[in-house]
Order: C-alpha cells, then sequence, then structure tokens
C-alpha cells in the first residue's frame, strides 16, 4: 500500500517524463544549461552490470541501460550508498529520469520500469509497421498477377476491400494514361493516332481566258473538222442523206472569254512499312486527261445540255494509287506505283505531256547516287489507254474482237552538279504507244447510225487537234437503195476517223539551273521528241483505200505533216511551284514548234493555241507570289499552224492561285 506521498511523487514523474518525451525531437539538440554535476544515477551507454556485482557493489550502482537491443536492464540496489557524479547524457529522457531519481521523486526501480515499457512500446510499433509493409506487398504482387481461373470446388469471394479497390484504380489509371500519351489520343491539343498518318493538301484557283482569232482564218469551207466531237459521239453521215449537215467544226474566227475554277482536294497517307496511298479530287468541266478546270456558267460541252444559271459542277477523281518505297542500299532507292497517279516521266516542258495527265497502270523509278556531284535513275511502266468494253458491240449479237490500247515507256536520267552554283538535269526516254493508231475495219454495209463496224475502238475516245485522221469504216459501196444498199456510196456513209499513223517516240529532256545569285535562279530548259514509228512515204500516199483527210497543202492536196517537235526556253526566278514566301516570283519566254504527228494530241498541253499539235510560237510568262500560299500569274501564248490552213491564236490568262 503506497502512502499519499509516493502516490504524488510518482503521479508527478509519469507526467514529467511524457511532457519531455514529447519535446525531445526539439530538445536533443538544445544547448544545456549549466546544472551542478548531478549523480550518475543513470548513465548512457555504461555496461550492464550483473547480479553478482549487484550484491557485492556497495558504492556505485550500475547505471540503467538504453540500447533496445538488450535484455531488460538489472537496476542497483536501492538501499546502495550515494553514486559518484557523472558526466550528463545526450539523451533529454534519460537525464530527466537521472533526475527525477537523484531527487527521490523515483527510486531506481520505478525508473527501470518506466524504460523497460518505453522500450516494449517501441518494439510494439516497429514490429506493426513491418506487419503493415509485408500485407501491403502481399496485396500489391496479388493484383498484378493474371487472373486465374477457378476450380470447381473453389468460391468466389465477392467482396473487395475498398483499399484494394483505389489500389487497381491508380494501376488503371496509370497504363491507360500512359497509352494514351503514347498514341497521341489523350493528350491536349492533339490528334489520334491514325490522323498523324494522314496529309490532306489542295488548291483553290481561279482562271480569266482571253482566246482571241487574228484575221484570215479559214472559217467557211470546213477545213477544220472536229474529230473529237465525231469521235466521241455516233458516227457521222457524210452521205447525200444527211440533209446538207457539215460534221462538227472548230471555232476559227470567233474570239471568247472564258472564266474558270479548279479546285483540287487530296490525301497522301502512310500506310507503314513503306507503302503510301495516294487520293485527289478535281473539278473539271469534262472528265478530259488534260484539264481540271470548270467553266463558270457551263452549260456543258459545246454548249449543250443542263447547266449555267449557278448549276452546281462535278467533282471527279483525278488520282488513286498505291505506292511502296524501299531502299536497296545506302545511296540506292526504288519506288512502285500502282492506279492512277502523277506523270513521273520528267519533261521541260508541255509539248509531250499537259501537266494534268495522270497515268493509269504501273510503273518504278530506281535511284541510284553515285556521290555528292552525280546521281542518275532509271523509270518505266505500262500503261492502260483504252481497254474494249465487255459486251462490245451492244447492239449485235456478233462481238468484236479486243483492241486494247497500251503505252510502254522507259527513261533513263542523270542528275549533276558543274559547280556549286551550276546543276544540270538530263533525261532520254522511248515510248510505244500499242494499238494507238487507228484500223481500217472489214467491209460493210451500215444500214443507220446504230450500226458497228469492228474496228470501232481503235478510234481514240479523246483528242484535241492537230493529228492527222483517216477513215477507219470500210464502207462497201452497192448498188441498191436502203436498206439493203447504199446507192454506191452515196448515201448512209456513217464514218468515224483514227490516227493516221503509229506513235514510237524518242524523247529528250534538259535544263540548266544557274544559282551565282541566289536565291535568284536563271534556268535553261529544252526538250526533243521524234517519232520514229511514222512512215513517211505511207502518209503521203493518197491513193490508197483509206486516204489521210486532213494536214493536206490547202486542204485538198499533198500531205504536209511532220514527226518532230522541239521546245526551248529560258526562266528567271524562283520556279512557280516552289513559291513558298511572299515576294517570290518568275519571269518566263519559251519557244515551241511542235508538227502534227511528233506527239500524241490528246495527252500535249489544253492552252497553246487551244490545246493540240501542228504549232509554232512563243509564250511568256510573269509571276508573284502574294503570300505563303497565293500567287498571281500572267500567261501570254502566240500560235500558228504549220500545216494546213491557216490558223493564227493569241491567248491570255490571268490566274489566282491559293494552295493548303
Amino acid at each position: 500500500m503506497l502512502t499519499p506521498k509516493q502516490v504524488w511523487r510518482r503521479t508527478y514523474a509519469c507526467f514529467t517524463a511524457s511532457l519531455l518525451a514529447a519535446l525531445q525531437p526539439s530538445l536533443m539538440f538544445a544547448a544545456e544549461p549549466a546544472l551542478p554535476a548531478p549523480l550518475p544515477l543513470l548513465a548512457e551507454n555504461a555496461p550492464p552490470a550483473t547480479a553478482a556485482a549487484t550484491a557485492t557493489s556497495s558504492s556505485t550502482p550500475a547505471p540503467i541501460s538504453t540500447d533496445p537491443a538488450e535484455a531488460v536492464p538489472v537496476l542497483p540496489d536501492p538501499n546502495a550508498a550515494p553514486p559518484q557524479a557523472m558526466t550528463p547524457s545526450q539523451n533529454v529522457t534519460l537525464n530527466l529520469i537521472n533526475r527525477l531519481v537523484q531527487k527521490g521523486i523515483l527510486t531506481h526501480g520505478e525508473a527501470s520500469d518506466l524504460i523497460k515499457g518505453a522500450e516494449e512500446d517501441a518494439a510494439f510499433a516497429k514490429a506493426q509497421a513491418q506487419a503493415l509493409a509485408e500485407t501491403q506487398a502481399a496485396v500489391a504482387a496479388q493484383t498484378a498477377m493474371p487472373p486465374v481461373q477457378p476450380d470447381a470446388e473453389e468460391v468466389r469471394v465477392t467482396y473487395i476491400p475498398e483499399s484494394v479497390k483505389a489500389q487497381i484504380r491508380d494501376q488503371l489509371r496509370t497504363e491507360v494514361f500512359a497509352q494514351a500519351q503514347a498514341q497521341h489520343w489523350a493528350a491536349p491539343g492533339s490528334m489520334p493516332e491514325w490522323t498523324q498518318r494522314l496529309k490532306m493538301f489542295g488548291d483553290v484557283r481561279t482562271l480569266y481566258q482571253g482566246f482571241n482569232f487574228a484575221d484570215g482564218n479559214d472559217s467557211t469551207t470546213g477545213a477544220f473538222p472536229n474529230f473529237n466531237a465525231i469521235n466521241s459521239g455516233q458516227p457521222f453521215n457524210f452521205g447525200t442523206d444527211n440533209n446538207g449537215l457539215i460534221p462538227p467544226q472548230l471555232n476559227v474566227d470567233k474570239s471568247r472569254d472564258t472564266y474558270l475554277l479548279r479546285m483540287r482536294l487530296g490525301f497522301d497517307i502512310d500506310l507503314e512499312d513503306g507503302f503510301t496511298a495516294g487520293i485527289r479530287f478535281a473539278t473539271g468541266t469534262t472528265n478530259t486527261p488534260v484539264s481540271t478546270n470548270q467553266a463558270l456558267g457551263s452549260a456543258g460541252p459545246g454548249g449543250q445540255g443542263q447547266g449555267g444559271n449557278f448549276s452546281k459542277y462535278q467533282l471527279w477523281l483525278d488520282r488513286a494509287f498505291v505506292k511502296y518505297d524501299a531502299s536497296l542500299s545506302q545511296d540506292s532507292h526504288i519506288a512502285f506505283w500502282l492506279g492512277r497517279f502523277d506523270n513521273l516521266f520528267m519533261t521541260s516542258s508541255e509539248i509531250m505531256w499537259d501537266r494534268d495527265v495522270a497515268l493509269d497502270g504501273i510503273a518504278f523509278k530506281l535511284d541510284q547516287t553515285w556521290n555528292s556531284n552525280f546521281k542518275t535513275w532509271v523509270s518505266g511502266g505500262a500503261f492502260a489507254v483504252f481497254n474494249t468494253a465487255l459486251n462490245f458491240p451492244d447492239n449485235s449479237t456478233t462481238k468484236a474482237q479486243s483492241y486494247d490500247k497500251y503505252l510502254f515507256a522507259a527513261q533513263f536520267g542523270v542528275e549533276f552538279k558543274v559547280t556549286d552554283d551550276i546543276e544540270g538535269k538530263m533525261s532520254l526516254a522511248y515510248y510505244d504507244w500499242e494499238n494507238i493508231e487507228g484500223r481500217f475495219s472489214s467491209p460493210f454495209v451500215p444500214a443507220s447510225v446504230n450500226d458497228v463496224g469492228d474496228t470501232d475502238n481503235s478510234r481514240p475516245m479523246f483528242a484535241q487537234k492537230g493529228n492527222t485522221y483517216r477513215k477507219i469504216r470500210n464502207i462497201t459501196p452497192t448498188a441498191g437503195a436502203l436498206p439493203g444498199g447504199n446507192l454506191n456510196g452515196t448515201v448512209a456513209q456513217y464514218q468515224y476517223f483514227g490516227l493516221a499513223t503509229k506513235f514510237r517516240q524518242i524523247a529528250w529532256s534538259g535544263r540548266l539551273d544557274f544559282n551565282h545569285m541566289r536565291p535568284l535562279q536563271v534556268s535553261l530548259l529544252g526538250e526533243f521528241v521524234k517519232n520514229v514509228g511514222l512512215d513517211q512515204t505511207a502518209m503521203s500516199n493518197l491513193n490508197r483505200a483509206d486516204p489521210v483527210v486532213n494536214n493536206r497543202s490547202g486542204g485538198t492536196g499533198n500531205w504536209e505533216g511532220g514527226d518532230t517537235a522541239w521546245y526551248m526556253g529560258v526562266n528567271v526566278g524562283k520556279p512557280y511551284t516552289l513559291f513558298n514566301e511572299r515576294g517570290d516570283w518568275n519571269v518566263g519566254v519559251g519557244y515551241r514548234y511542235v508538227e502534227s504527228d511528233s506527239v500524241v494530241d490528246g495527252f500535249t498541253e489544253s492552252n497553246f493555241g487551244g490545246g493540240g499539235t501542228n504549232f509554232k510560237g512563243y509564250t511568256l510568262s510573269a509571276a508573284m507570289a502574294l503570300s505563303k500560299a497565293t500567287a498571281i500569274r500572267l500567261t501570254y501564248m502566240s500560235a500558228t499552224q504549220i500545216a494546213g490552213p491557216t490558223l493564227r491564236s493569241d491567248v491570255v490568262r490571268l490566274e489566282l492561285n491559293a494552295k493548303f
């Protein structure tokens, strides 16, 4: 039974020890006040006393150890003599307990009990912290494991602790955000990954074109038949029973002002692993291969049909292809195209190819870099020009043989540097047009406009003007009248026209760029084409069964066409197609001489002389960029027909082009 004094002393000691323990972190490094040397009742880091030593010692009690690794300390005998003075400890709590013992507030036994209880509390807290850490690690490992299908005897546990749910949510959130950031579909301001592989481009162009004819053109004798209009419609009846009609004619004397619009919209798609695809849509009054211009207010070809009065315009599929690129070595590269794609053959002008022409088929290009100053390439392909319809002819039980037309082409080119400021580029190409020429049919007697000849497909389905044409229907004269005869060839002369010659061309193109005054560039351009497939003797033989019908002297004399075309030009400034800064400019002058059958008139430039071959003349142009994406250009063309009746024309073009 404790006395009241002992109860008060123990309560005071416990309160003081608790208070100082709470304040210990802030007091551990505080300077201790100067005190009289205390009696070393409890010493820090002193050797523990054994039971035997305690029993025999009568002068200095063993200090109480504060090392948590040791067992319960052995306290000295409370009845022993007062201890000698000792140096104070750096442990504030231990000094406090020593002073309480020194003042007689606590006995050695009570002090030992306090220290023992504190050590047990610390050991218990440490064990709890370790157990909690092991539990959290086990839960994390379990949630990261793949799901295990339960056996039939297992029992499904539907309850998941909230702590586990929170961990699962955090893990899923981390994984989803990582995937979104890697694929760019959840990052601020970015687009889904697939959109990064699609590039859109296009342009809008407005154009004024003034087509002016000189005086003296033959507009009254029917010397300029429109073979394209005849061949693209029903055959024309040249018999006396056509009610006095003349075949469709070209305009050669009435000037026209035309306002044109062009819109093109395309997409380049990266299909990865070397594959890409391209698609482009374009406007066009018709689906001709050489123009994407839409005439504003147009009522259709020839001014016929529904249109004008703010009617809507058509949109055509202009490009659609798949391309594959591969590197054969560090300096060698090859590419393949399949579908409908840009013309990959180098040209220095448009005497062979209009810039709007696309090629249908398959092609390749192999580049080889030999050094920094010399590079070569080889390109080629096979292209479908015309394919016979499956049911041709539709209104006959006897079907005609296929008459498919192809172009086989190959080109070799070089790029080189003469100096750092002089660069050149040249190429040599060969074009073989299979079945491009018209063929005379088997003899037959057409009874009406709907009858079909077995070589009708040999006629060109699109043409401009200039090539030499011949009749392709071998209409047999018969003595009887319709429907069994044609009165000795005077009636029912329904006729189509085909090209009078074969086309096999050798073409050379070159350019030389002088860059001494960068960014100003001076370029010399040249091109030469020879149709080695033309037979001069056969073309001049006017006594054969299918004589040529145009490009003849005086309209009815000897054939005076030709097989050669050439161009020379100079451009100063930045190339028009490379304008990308406000103030970029370019001026150019060029002269061409394109004989009637040097190139296929359906694919040459559509603007000079109104399009086609059999022209000579010059071109002047000037262009300037109004911004990074817009430019204005003025062009003047003067053309004179080479063979046949006189035909002179001038074309003025003013265009504003905006690209994106």
